[in-house]
């Protein structure tokens, strides 16, 4: 193996890792949110208020880590985000309130929402064009691991120990995560653009909104919105849904566990296919599955329509969720793109934010979940009409 591949390899572990931890910890909140619900007797709106909280924190920490990993370098970002989500993670396990709970569920979203699209900036700048898309794909894939063993700890841990428990064990192995960043050296394209011009936070935040780049940030704020929106909408409640359709709340967990195997597939597709159909051909084809299928798991009534609906939708989505993140960073040069992706997540977060109140006020209004679901379904097309219309190809593009 090349001294090439063996770096590509170590980043793609390295950077995976922490993105394992991080879709634990998500992945945990949507079981911790059911769980919640029967041991503090939470209303569907304030269930619906620990999902949106986490994504205001996701909102602003995109933002802020974004405009910093231009300053300061992708690198410390990683472990300023990493860190603040240990910490906040393992502390929420204390949590004897719902207050308490949602306070440190913001600084738990700030420091996810700033790692994540800087994660995918960081691996993008150092992998070679033709490889790249491959492996930003394949980092993101390490989300469905992370999901897998939250539904794993959530089934086994949470009935018989309690959802503190759950949480304690997802916080510890981000310390690993945080242990091996340290050795990461930055991306070179950064050390080497931070050394030529060093433009303020205001300088880049209207070049991300300059005529050069109006147009494919329009299309990436209307994207990550309809995607995050729909996203956390649906997977956030994805148990409760199941409780809700008449299952116990341990076999909710069952058939969760089920459907999110089926994010595997959809990750390693979408990475074969991303070199060699292109970015804005996944992204299409894998959101119209994602509407599809999020169409017939609201409408489903038998338990077999529900579990295959409910598979495709975890494949179609996370494949999708897989391109854009590779996409992202690809539309802006490297003085802003730190920026460029950050705003883009942090206006997505907003979405993040709406969905699963949604959720919470029309389950409250009595609205049945086929028109919840279809309204899920609309928002992804919303996002299709965008990066057809004005998305351009990124496919193996050197960048700037």
């Amino acid at each position: 193996m090349s001294k090439n591949n063996l770096s590509e390899r170590q980043l793609l572990n390295i950077a995976g890792l922490g993105w394992l931890f991080d879709a634990m910890d998500v992945g945990i909140l949507s079981f911790i949110i059911a769980a919640l619900h029967t041991e503090w007797n939470l209303t569907p709106n304030e269930m619906s208020w620990i999902g949106s909280v986490n994504s205001i924190g996701m909102a602003v920490g995109a933002l802020v880590f974004g405009l910093l990993a231009d300053r300061i370098g992708r690198k410390w970002v990683f472990i300023i985000t990493l860190l603040l989500f240990s910490i906040a993670s393992g502390l929420s396990a204390l949590s004897t309130t719902l207050w308490m709970f949602l306070i440190l569920r913001f600084i738990i979203g700030m420091g996810l929402g700033g790692e994540l699209p800087v994660a995918s900036t960081l691996v993008s700048e150092t992998v070679a064009p033709e490889r790249r898309g491959k492996i930003i794909v394949l980092l993101e894939s390490f989300w469905a691991y992370g999901w897998l063993a939250a539904a794993l700890i959530s089934y086994f841990v949470i009935p018989n120990f309690g959802w503190q428990i759950a949480l304690l064990i997802t916080a510890l192995p981000a310390f690993y995560a945080l242990y091996l960043r340290i050795k990461l050296p930055d991306s070179p394209k950064f050390t080497q653009s931070i050394a030529e011009r060093k433009p303020s936070v205001l300088d880049n935040i209207k070049h991300v909104w300059s005529k050069d780049y109006r147009k494919p940030t329009i299309m990436l704020w209307i994207l990550w919105f309809c995607v995050v929106f729909s996203y956390y909408g649906m997977f956030l409640w994805l148990p409760s849904v199941m409780v809700i359709k008449g299952f116990s709340l341990i076999k909710s967990f069952e058939y969760v566990l089920i459907m999110t195997l089926a994010q595997l597939p959809g990750y390693y597709t979408a990475a074969w296919f991303i070199e060699r159909m292109g970015r804005k051909f996944v992204l299409i084809t894998y959101l119209i599955g994602t509407a599809a299928s999020a169409y017939f798991f609201g409408t489903a009534e038998s338990l077999g329509l529900l579990l295959a609906s409910g598979m495709l939708l975890s494949f179609f989505n996370l494949g999708a969720w897989g391109a854009l993140y590779a996409y992202t960073p690809e539309q802006y040069p490297t003085v802003i793109r730190g920026t460029g992706a950050g705003m883009a997540a942090s206006f997505g977060r907003i979405g993040g934010i709406l969905g699963p109140l949604l959720i919470g006020y029309l389950t409250t209004e009595g609205a049945s979940l086929t028109v919840i679901f279809t309204i899920f379904a609309g928002a992804i097309l919303i996002g299709v009409a965008s990066v057809i219309f004005l998305g351009s190809e990124t496919k193996q593009k050197e960048l700037a």
